[in-house]
Formats: structure tokens, sequence, C-alpha cells
């Protein structure tokens, strides 16, 4: 996801599209390092927004308006003076560096033409947004660098204005065969370092991408490709470059679980999971947003998580604790073997014996039975049976503590799960809710708390039926004993965590894509998702039944249903698409596979190359 000079070119390209000889209409400085250029053109208003944050440093167009402060900054209020009012003439990416050179005139207080450049340093810490006139003489910048921060460059008003060679990178737009070859194929270092040492521009997104178009490893050292693999790479390479000098671009952004991990002004072919954008600024707008929300959720889900982990912990050790007493009264049918032996034969015991050796009339062997000289048989007899009585009394125990062990961690599985696949903070509302209800979490405030209206997930199938998923177990409660009616259909992944999946019939059949497209959807939302293949339930809603009494624990996360139908859920690494009916109605991607439905009247497999 880096702001590479490929990322610049297309930002610029798509600049010299839209505000390219626009009016400077209005300046604002809504952040300390971050400048909003409001442009009128012909085609309409454009807001570009230019940012010098040192761990986000952005360039793109945007629809939407930020609130500036009431007093004006000394660097906007410079900006204002010089360019209020100015016309953009030329915007250019100097030497194909991470750098936006936008040059604009205007009139000077005696009317003359006079032409000042915003140049816009997209370099990480060093990220800056500098005014320049037209003999490259610093004006002032939203930044300023003295010798003693940089020993490279100044950047101070009366400076110069230069960009910094640090390194004997060229420009990747000015190569050619020859130079590939003397540059990159001369570097005993892998393929990827090799392409990011020779040229500028060039980040290691970029450099993984175009070895795997060319079918090279990218850690092969560059300097041992054979012919081929020479030719191949340079061909990617040169293609690439034709593309950008041709401004020809296919901004792409590629999502792990739903979540942006990577983007780029080229298709990123080497992932499967990927979406192409029309606009570079959309895709910059729409990745930095959805990672800004996947980041806030996950930080607001760190506490529950903690609280959550820290029971789910204790519960596996008390179950490990209940397990190991378990075992250790597998012996007690033995002493009450023995009591019964030396009932049975205690007129045949000596006194003052230290053992005694007696038939065991349940398998006709003999065996030795330790005596205590002290006591007489009978209070042998009575001593082992009272340590029968009291390792059956653990025993039975032991089995209750495991299963409301085994319940508990269930629970809190699923609770796991609902974090992971929460997507707004009403959803993580409604688990801390569900958690002060089943005592894991205090109360803070009293009195009645108003719980946020959250809906399940909304989906459509191929053959238009309503899919429904809950995102937590209270929803997962209300999604089958409300929302579903007796014939819908009940989906839910077996034996593990997951949420409830109805599918609302109103009285027809379900074809046999639907059910595959709900199972799918109770493997994805499961804790069985990340797992080769799953196996999922499916029943009609008549058959399940809640359990009476008990804890709400129990009532939320367990349910009595007739034996149901199994179907085999295998995930393959490829994507399928459905339509997610929400209120912006956007697309989501869901990640499935092959589906083997065992139905309840065949005795056939049923294969699914794909969904839609």
């Amino acid at each position: 996801m880096a702001f590479d000079g490929i990322t610049i070119s297309s930002i610029v390209n798509e600049l010299n599209n839209t505000i390219n000889g626009g009016k400077l209409y209005k300046i604002a400085q809504p952040e300390a390092d971050e400048i909003m250029l409001t442009i009128k053109t012909q085609s309409g208003q454009y807001r570009l927004v230019l940012s010098a944050n040192a761990s986000l440093p952005l360039a793109y167009l945007t629809d939407d308006n930020k609130p500036s402060p009431a007093t004006a900054p000394n660097f906007c209020m410079l900006l204002r003076k010089h360019l209020n009012n100015g016309r953009i003439i030329s915007i250019t990416q100097p030497k194909f560096e991470r750098v936006i050179d936008i040059e604009a005139e205007h009139l000077n207080e005696l009317g003359d033409l006079c032409r000042k450049h915003i140049i816009a340093e997209f370099m990480g810490k060093h990220s800056n947004i500098i005014l320049c006139d037209d003999n490259n003489t610093i004006l002032d910048s939203i930044k300023h660098i003295s010798a003693q921060t940089s020993s490279v460059r100044e950047v101070l008003p009366g400076r110069p204005y230069f960009i910094p060679n640090t390194s004997d990178k060229i420009n990747p737009l000015e190569a050619d065969r020859k130079h590939f070859d003397e540059t990159v194929f001369t570097k005993p270092v892998p393929v990827v370092k090799a392409l990011l040492s020779s040229y500028t521009g060039i980040s290691t997104c970029i450099a993984e991408e175009l070895a795997y178009r060319a079918g090279v490893d990218g850690g092969h050292p560059a300097n041992c490709l054979d012919e081929p693999m020479k030719d191949a790479l340079y061909n990617v390479f040169d293609a690439l470059m034709s593309d950008v000098r041709n401004g020809i671009y296919h901004p792409d952004m590629v999502t792990d679980n739903g979540v942006p991990a990577e983007f780029a002004a080229v298709k990123l072919s080497m992932y499967d999971n990927h979406t192409e954008y029309d606009s570079i600024s959309r895709l910059i707008i729409d990745y930095y947003r959805q990672k800004e929300i996947a980041t806030r959720i996950h930080q607001k889900s760190v506490d529950i998580r903690r609280i959550v982990t820290t029971h789910l912990e204790r519960a596996y050790k008390k179950l490990d604790i209940q397990e190991k007493q378990i075992k250790d009264t597998e012996k007690k049918d033995k002493y009450r073997i023995y009591g019964e032996l030396l009932t049975t034969y205690a007129y045949s015991i000596p006194a003052g014996s230290k053992e005694y050796e007696a038939l065991n009339y349940y398998d006709n062997t003999t065996i030795k039975i330790p005596l205590d000289n002290t006591l007489t048989p009978i209070e042998n007899a009575n001593k082992y049976f009272a340590r029968y009585n009291k390792l059956k009394r653990t025993y039975e125990a032991g089995i209750r503590l495991i299963q409301e062990i085994t319940e508990e961690i269930s629970y809190l599985e699923s609770i796991i799960n609902a974090i992971e696949i929460s997507v707004t903070e009403a959803d993580l509302a409604n688990i801390k809710e569900e958690l002060i209800e089943t005592g894991y979490i205090k109360r803070t405030v009293k009195g009645k708390h108003k719980i946020t209206a959250n809906k399940p997930m909304h989906f459509v199938s191929s053959d238009g039926f309503d899919i429904y998923v809950g995102k937590n177990n209270m929803q997962n409660d209300e999604l089958t004993f409300k929302t579903g009616n007796g014939n819908d259909w009940w989906f839910h992944a077996k034996g593990t965590a997951g949420s409830h999946v109805i599918v609302k019939t109103e009285g027809k059949e379900l074809p046999d894509r639907t059910f595959e497209e709900a199972a799918a959807l109770a493997g994805w939302y499961s804790k069985a998702k990340d797992q080769a293949k799953a196996e999922i339930d499916y029943i009609q809603r008549k058959h399940i039944k809640k359990p009476n009494g008990g804890n709400i624990m129990k009532r939320l996360a367990f349910y009595l249903h007739t034996p149901s139908v199994t179907a085999w859920l295998r995930m393959l690494l490829y994507i399928t698409t459905l339509r997610k009916l929400l209120t912006d109605q956007c697309q989501i991607l869901l990640l499935a596979g092959n589906i083997q439905r065992i139905a309840h009247r065949l005795q056939m497999l049923y294969f699914l190359s794909c969904f839609l």
C-alpha cells in the first residue's frame, strides 16, 4: 500500500484530466499538515486534499468538505495571498519521484502575471507541502526543515528548492533493455530488491507484481536468471511503463477477510481477492475509510476480547483439571470389587493379614487385595466401599462440571466468533450488553439500558430467496425464533461456534443452489471458515426448540433439534459474490468453494464449481 511513483503518476493523470485549467476558488488548511484546494472548472467543482502527515501522506480528489479552524494558519494565509483565484496551468511529477508539482498563474498586487508552484512531497516522515516562485525559490512550507534537522536540504523561506538525490536510482520511464540488463541483471540480490534499488518510484508491491507476471521467483538472485526469465521480466516491466506513459491505469484494492490489505494503481494479479476501481482517488478514499473502520472496530473490541479470552483461558484450565480428576476416578470400580470380595470371603480371611488372594467372580480371575492388618476384614471392606463412594461422587460431580464448562467454552467461543464478524460499533455494543446480562461484565450505569437496534446481515440468493445471518448470540436467538417461520430453513456450522442462517422460503421449495449458498454463508461466518472443509447442519426451523430454564448463556447458545441433514462445505480459495441488501446496496466478497450437499432423498454428490 505504498504511495509509490506509479500511484503518484496515476493521481497526476487524474488531476490533469479533471482540475488542470481550473480556477483556485478556495484554499483551506483543515489540519496542521494538510491543505484542501477547491477548484472550479467548466465540468464542475472539485476538492483536492494534499496531506503531509508523517504516517499517512496522501493526495486525492473528494466530494467531502472538512471544517477549517476559525483562524487560518500562516501557511494557509500565504497560499491565499499568492494563489487565490489563480489558474492551474500544469500538474507534473518530476523525475517519477513521489512529488506532485502544481503550477498556477495569478496576478500580483501590480497586476502582473506571475507563476507559483505548490509542491507536495510524499516521503513518509519527510513529507511536506512547499510553495515556490517561478525561480524555484521557497516562499514557505507547511513544515520548516532547518540544517539542524536535515543535513541534506533546508526547507526554509528564501532557500532554493530541489529534490534531494540520495540514491543512484533512475526514472523507469527512461529505461531501455540495455540499461535494464546492466543494472537489474548484474546485481547478486533477489529480483525484487534489484528492481527496488535500480528505479525510482517502484515499491515492493509493484516489484513483486512484476516478478509474478513474469513467472519469476521474486527471491531468486537477479544475476542468476536465465535468458528466458530475463526476457519475461523485462517485457512485463516495459509493458507496465508503456501503460504509465500512455496514462493507462487499473486502480486495484486487495482485501483480506473483508479488511483492506493492499492497493496499487495497477492490477495486482498476484492476489485473488481484489476489487478494481475507475478512479485512484475513489480507491484511496475507500481503502483508508474501510481501513479506519476496521482499525476502530478492532480497537473498540480489544477490551471485550480481553475479557472473553481471559474467561476462556480459565475455562480451559478448569476443564483440564476436571478431566484429570475424572481420570483419577477410573479405579473406583476396583475398590467396589475389593469391598464386595472382602465381604464375601470375610469368614476365610485370617486375622492380621496384610493381603488376601481371592477369586474375582466377575471375570473368574484371581486378584490380590491389600489389607490393613489392624482392621478386621469387614472394616477393610467398608474402607474400600468408602473410597468407592467418594470417587463415585467425584466422578458424578466432575461429569456435571465438565458439561457446564464445555457449554461455557462453546458460549465464549461463539462470542469470539461474533467479535470477529462485527463490522459496526452497534455490533460490539450488542455483544457487550449480552456479556453484561450473562454476568461476564459488570454494568457501570444503574437503571434500564437501551440496546442499540441492530439488524442481522441480509443477502439475496441467486434464485431470489432472502438469507439472514446473525452476528451475535442474541441476534441468532431472535433470528431463529422470531424472524424464522416453521417452513423456513435453518443452517449452522456443525460442532463449532458460528452464526445462525435463516432462509425465508415464503412457502416455496428451495433450489439446490440456494441451499449451497446458505451453507457457504454458515461456514464462512463460523469458526470453521479457515478450515479446508466444514460440516454444515441444515433443517427446517419447525424442528428446532430452545431449552427451557437454565442460565441465559445456555438459552442463547444452545438449541435442541432433531437429527439434521449435514452438508460438506469445501473451502477453496476463490471468491463468490453475493448481493447484500443493506441501505447502501453494497457488494461483499464471500470466500467459498465446492460444496457437496448430502440431500434427504438423494444418495449422490453434487459438486458446485461456482455460485453465480
